[in-house]
């Protein structure tokens, strides 16, 4: 984790949890889901999960060709393209197109029944440090528990939310159907760090 914060707009806050005033049809997320709903790629990072946790890339390093590069979310890549499979999916596309800030990863992430997530950290991604990742819900149920710093957080699908990963969290799905996320990376720039602000 770096020691002090990289160059960033003034005033980003420091929750670790924000409900962006930000709200998409989780019906619409739903049928985007089903149309590119196959394929789905393991995780690499195998020793932080038991169970199922997988993903799909919607957007990804420039360059990248084989599936399991496009699921990689590269610290070090600067240029992202959209991947194939956002063409099949509309509503996706407006998702992202509400997003007035530099795009980096964005990927459809699962974790099916019985499947646990384990407390770990994602150095960096905190917007003190010009990085965010916002979870969007597309399925979820009553008994997926996301913890963010020993804290259950509940999110609805179609709600947005910036989580500061680079503190610890976990996820377990105790339910019987599939928890999916669409995940979006970006970098924090003045409309972001405004957005953070006017919502904490």
């Amino acid at each position: 984790m770096h020691a002090e914060p990289l160059a960033q707009p003034p005033g980003v806050p420091a929750p670790d949890r924000v409900r962006l005033p930000l709200a998409f049809d989780a019906d619409r997320l739903r049928a985007d889901l089903a149309t590119v709903d196959r394929d789905w790629i393991d995780h690499l990072v195998r020793q932080n999960y038991e169970g199922s946790w997988s993903v799909l890339p919607l957007r990804h390093a420039a360059g990248a060709t084989h599936p399991v590069m496009m699921i990689y979310s590269d610290p070090t890549a600067t240029e992202f393209v959209d991947g194939p499979l956002l063409a099949h999916t509309p509503c996706f596309r407006e998702v992202l197109a509400q997003f007035r800030c530099p795009l980096h990863a964005v990927r459809l992430m699962r974790l099916t029944p019985g499947s646990v997530i384990k407390p770990h950290r994602d150095h960096d991604l905190a917007a003190e440090w010009g990085a965010a990742r916002v979870h969007i819900p597309i399925t979820t149920n009553a008994d997926v528990e996301f913890l963010l710093n020993g804290t259950s957080l509940t999110m609805a699908p179609g709600e947005a939310w910036y989580l500061r990963l680079a503190d610890e969290h976990a996820v377990t799905n105790r339910g019987t159907s599939d928890r999916v996320h669409l995940v979006i990376d970006c970098i924090v720039d003045d409309w972001f760090a405004a957005m953070l602000r006017d919502a904490a």
